[in-house]
């Protein structure tokens, strides 16, 4: 018999007016193994299309994919499942699990939606890797395939390790939806579940309850965030940490400019920067933060702003750059020798950053530009649009232009 959580329940059996799943916990919560059994019982008891997905598709195969197969062993169902690659088909009676990372590829900062149609299951397995809505909203849409005379309803189960509180699931299921961090209920068509270890206690070893209890004696940041599953206020492994809001350029300092690229997905931006070398403090203020500008539009933007003061911009673009010079701003492309990257956000770290007051997106990106993993110095590549702005303008004028050796 396999035994779970009480607080599951709602999984198994959903109720009439239920549509989206929001699953959250901590450490040891039972989480994964709950939505992977449900997996299995809903081929078993419905015909559902589900997909089963994560962001990235490292390791699919060997974590979600073995899970469900695991399942499917201990309820002594195998001989009603057949295994296939990434994906598996039920015996029972036309459902299938299939198993899909939604990023293109492991370059890529976009997500590939080909073929996501006539699902009837979506489970989003670490959604908190999913930080753009757009696509989530996508792929909602197309998770239709079952109509209402089916008498089956079309369901989404999102799994996440809490993050920062400014990740879409937390504004949209929470925040705009008047719930708290923990609740387990349902409210208008969403059902919550948060679990922790101490819903689970006769399932987790004891050597995994004397660390958590370890934890939350020397560390209650980390115990109420990773072991309890708790929202945070900023991200775990923040690149920025010196920082603090307060007047921009208050000591009158040369003020310059840095700008990144975007369009459809990715913002444009432009940040005024004032660097007081004898304080150690760089200046930033937030000018323009937008998707979507077309050239004439960030020409009028930079004009306005800038007016012939100096601009360090993003050299990825250089045919912007050039027209951008030709209708007489003062802009020129940023220097990327290998290590830059690096070189820039160690200057960045090295000055205490006063953030002007209204630069809301630059307060953000700080609270949640992170590593990319514990002890590295690389970072994600999310949450940076902005730093990149402010990264190039501080590169230039301290790095590039004064010779500082760059580690």
């Amino acid at each position: 018999m396999i035994k779970i959580s009480s607080k599951f329940d709602n999984l198994y059996n959903i109720p009439d007016n239920v549509d989206t799943f929001i699953v959250t916990g901590g450490r040891n919560s039972q989480k994964s193994f709950a939505v992977s059994l449900a997996s299995v019982l809903a081929c078993q008891k419905y015909e559902h299309r589900v997909l089963y997905s994560r962001y990235t598709n490292a390791s699919l195969e060997d974590s979600i994919y073995a899970e469900v197969v695991e399942k499917i062993n201990m309820l002594n169902y195998s001989k009603y499942f057949t295994l296939k690659q990434n994906r598996i088909l039920s015996n029972f009676n036309d459902s299938k699990i299939v198993f899909k990372g939604l990023k293109a590829g492991s370059n890529a900062q976009t997500a590939n939606l080909k073929g996501l149609k006539d699902f009837s299951l979506w489970i989003l397995d670490e959604a908190e890797e999913l930080t753009d809505e757009d696509v989530y909203n996508k792929i909602s849409l197309s998770i239709r395939g079952n109509k209402p005379e089916d008498g089956i309803k079309n369901i989404k189960i999102l799994i996440l390790n809490a993050t920062t509180k400014e990740h879409f699931v937390y504004k949209r299921y929470f925040e705009d939806a008047g719930v708290s961090d923990g609740f387990n209920g349902v409210k208008n068509n969403v059902c919550y579940i948060h679990t922790t270890y101490l819903d689970c206690l006769e399932f987790t070893p004891q050597e995994s309850i004397n660390t958590f209890e370890y934890i939350k004696r020397t560390n209650p940041a980390k115990y109420n965030h990773v072991v309890l599953g708790s929202w945070l206020d900023k991200a775990e492994g923040v690149v920025i940490t010196n920082w603090s809001y307060g007047d921009f350029n208050p000591d009158n300092l040369q003020v310059s400019y840095g700008q990144d690229y975007g369009f459809k997905n990715d913002a444009t931006t432009l940040v005024a920067v004032a660097i007081d070398r004898r304080q150690k403090k760089i200046y930033v203020k937030e000018l323009l933060y937008k998707t979507g500008l077309i050239t004439s539009q960030i020409v009028d933007i930079n004009r306005q702003h800038c007016g012939r003061s100096l601009i360090v911009a993003d050299s990825a673009e250089p045919r912007l750059i050039n027209e951008i010079q030709r209708l007489g701003l003062n802009i020129i492309p940023v220097k990327k020798p290998p290590g830059s990257i690096t070189a820039g956000i160690m200057l960045m770290q090295d000055y205490e950053i006063i953030v002007e007051q209204n630069s809301s997106n630059i307060a953000k990106e700080f609270n949640n530009h992170v590593y990319a993993d514990k002890g590295s110095k690389t970072y994600k590549d999310t949450y940076n649009h902005l730093i990149d702005s402010i990264r190039y303008n501080v590169y230039f004028n301290l790095g590039e232009n004064n010779r500082v050796e760059l580690r």
